[in-house]
C-alpha cells in the first residue's frame, strides 16, 4: 500500500514485520507485530491510518496503526463474541471509513465501521465466493475479485450486489487483485496471463 507521504508499506508475514520504503528507495522496519502474521495491509487516504489484517494458528483480527507505527486498535469479534475473521488476506477501507476484507476462509467480504462494529458480510447468492483483491471507489462502491467465477462482483456500500462488472467476455482470466486510481480506472491483475488490464467502468 502507497502511504499520503509517498512511502510504499508491505508485509513479511513470514518474519512477522511490516516493512516501509521511502520515496529514495530506504527500507526500514516499520512495524513488528509479534505473534500475529501479518497478510494484508491498507494505509488509509482519510486519515493515513495503517490497517493490518493478520493471523496467528487459532485466531485472526484487524489492527489499526496510525501512521508513526503505534496501534490503536484490535477488532475482533462481534457483538455476540463471535470471530469476525478467518484469514483477513486482502483489506481496503471505503469513503464511509468502513474497514472491508476479504476473508478466503469465510468466503465471505467482511464489514466493519470505524469504531469495529460489524456492519455486514457479503457471500454470494446462489454460489460459493472465494474473494481475493478488494478495493473501493470514490462513490463508495466495493469491488471484489472472485476466484470461483473469475469475475470482479460490484458492491454498494451496504453490501448489495450491484453487478458482475468484469468476467471471461471482457478478457479476464483469474483476477486476483483490483485497484482503483483517482480517474476511476479500474487495474486488475490476472494469474494466469500474469497482466493487470485497465478498465473504465464509471463514466
Amino acid at each position: 500500500t502507497a502511504t499520503q507521504d509517498g512511502d510504499l508499506i508491505y508485509t513479511d508475514k513470514d518474519k512477522k514485520v511490516i516493512y516501509r520504503i521511502t520515496p529514495d528507495r530506504k527500507i526500514t522496519e516499520f512495524i513488528k507485530t509479534g505473534d500475529w502474521k501479518p497478510l494484508s495491509v491498507h494505509s488509509s487516504h482519510i486519515n493515513g491510518d495503517i490497517l493490518v489484517g493478520m493471523k496467528t494458528d487459532e485466531e485472526a483480527k484487524v489492527t489499526r496503526y496510525n501512521k508513526t507505527g503505534k496501534e490503536i486498535q484490535n477488532i475482533q469479534r462481534n457483538n455476540q463474541g463471535q470471530e469476525l475473521y478467518d484469514y483477513p488476506h486482502y483489506i481496503t477501507e471505503n469513503i464511509n471509513g468502513d474497514i472491508c476484507t476479504s476473508d478466503i476462509h469465510k468466503g465471505a467480504v467482511v464489514v466493519v465501521n470505524k469504531s469495529g462494529q460489524h456492519r455486514f458480510s457479503y457471500i454470494a447468492q446462489g454460489s460459493v465466493l472465494l474473494p481475493y483483491g478488494i478495493c473501493t471507489d470514490v462513490l463508495g462502491h466495493i469491488l471484489v475479485c472472485d476466484h470461483i467465477s473469475e469475475t470482479v462482483h460490484l458492491l454498494d456500500q451496504d453490501g448489495g450486489f450491484l453487478s458482475f462488472i468484469l468476467s471471461e467476455q471482457q478478457g479476464i482470466k483469474h483476477p486476483l487483485g483490483v485497484c482503483v486510481d483517482d480517474e476511476n480506472n479500474l487495474y486488475v491483475g490476472q494469474r494466469l496471463t500474469n497482466t493487470v488490464t485497465v478498465y473504465k467502468y464509471l463514466h
